[in-house]
Order: structure tokens, then C-alpha cells, then sequence
């Protein structure tokens, strides 16, 4: 059988939260590296297996491609069903995406690189000012989700419980992008409480950005 292959890039929040979730399974796969800064994502080669030009591209071993993570993280859970990513309920299933999707869909897709470099390109914006952008969209999706995690009754040591899920794998991936920008994470004790308690385990540490074979 042909291995898993996953074409991302080391710093990119989106492929960690993949390799995360492949640690997790006990999953291994062979590791392409494609440098978004130097052009390896709009490469022929990858254009035709993923048509937008982003990390990460997934090949399940029976050919099957996939990009978007959490697209790619639900389908791993549904053909590797454990340990389980979302919790067995309806209402918990839906919290745990609710707590992703935070951050997916209102932080990441206004801080990735296209965005932060067409600030740059287009607006003739420093480094002060697209790190101010940054942290902007940083506290306005991290202050409500402070007070979600630290008001629910199913918050635990981690987002959902007990156990590390698909919010987790979302909100350590962000935390540790916020750290290139010197994000202050003092207003948010739950949040790093749970990123501290997340990174002790060996599944976000093995899928760590300094962790990668092409980590710069």
C-alpha cells in the first residue's frame, strides 16, 4: 500500500493542525515540503493536485487528494476513527467545530501569508503595522473564546473535556503562529492553560513547526 503523503510547509498553521491530527492517529506519512515564501506551492506539479495553491494537499494512500485542513482532519477521523477527534454527541460535535471554526474561518483566513503580503505589496504596509493587523483579528476572535472556555461546563483540561480534539489541534496551531508576532497572551489564562497542557504531548510536539524537516 502506497504511504500518506503530505505536501506542506513547516510554519504554515494549517499543515501543522494536519500533522497534529496524523500524529495523533498514529498515522506516518511521507513529508513533501513545499516553501510557500520561495514559490513551491505554485509549482505545475502542485497546481494540478490542488488547483488554489495552498498547504496542505493530503494523498490518502488510495489516491484520494485532499487540501483544506479541516476537510482533511474529518476525513482522517472518519477512516481512522481513534482515538476520536470529535466528541460522540450532536451538541458536543458541534461545539468542538464551533471552537475550531473560530478560529479557522474568523483568525486564520485574515492572517495567512497571502493577506499579510498583499497588506505589504498593496498598502505599502511595515512590519509594525502588519503585525498590529495581526494581533487585531488575534483579540477579536481570542477574547470571546476566553470567555466561552472559561464559562462552559464542558471545558476541561482541554477545549472539549478531557480530551485533546479538533478545537485543540485549531488553537494550538494558532498560538504558536501568534508567538512570530509577539502576540501578549496574558489576557487569555484558559487559552494557554490548555496550549501548555496540549504541548506536552507528543503528537503536538512531534507535528511542531521547528520539529519538520525543513524547518528554517
Amino acid at each position: 500500500m502506497l504511504p500518506i503523503v503530505l505536501h506542506n510547509y513547516f510554519r504554515s498553521s494549517t499543515s501543522y493542525r494536519v500533522r497534529i491530527a496524523l500524529a495523533m492517529k498514529g498515522l506516518s506519512f511521507t513529508y513533501v515540503a513545499r516553501h510557500i515564501r520561495r514559490g513551491g506551492n505554485r509549482m505545475p506539479d502542485y497546481l494540478a493536485m490542488n488547483p488554489q495553491g495552498l498547504v496542505p494537499t493530503m494523498v490518502w494512500p488510495d489516491g484520494t487528494v485532499l487540501g483544506q485542513s479541516l476537510a482533511i482532519i474529518e476525513f482522517i477521523d472518519e477512516m481512522r476513527p481513534n482515538p476520536p477527534l470529535l466528541p460522540a454527541d450532536p451538541f458536543g460535535r458541534a461545539r468542538v467545530r464551533m471552537l475550531a471554526q473560530m478560529i479557522a474561518c474568523d483568525v486564520h483566513p485574515v492572517n495567512n501569508f497571502r493577506i499579510l503580503d498583499a497588506l505589504r505589496e498593496r498598502f505599502a504596509a511595515d512590519d509594525a503595522a502588519v503585525a498590529d493587523w495581526f494581533g487585531t483579528w488575534v483579540k477579536t476572535t481570542f477574547e470571546p473564546l476566553e470567555t466561552i472556555l472559561s464559562s462552559s461546563a464542558e471545558s476541561g483540561t482541554f477545549c472539549h473535556g478531557d480530551t485533546p480534539g479538533l478545537a485543540d489541534i485549531c488553537l494550538v496551531a494558532q498560538v504558536v503562529n501568534n508567538r512570530r508576532y509577539d502576540i501578549d497572551m496574558s489576557p487569555y489564562p484558559v487559552i494557554c492553560g490548555i496550549v501548555e497542557e496540549c504541548l506536552k504531548l507528543s503528537a503536538f510536539i512531534d507535528a511542531h513547526p521547528t520539529n519538520q524537516p525543513d524547518a528554517e
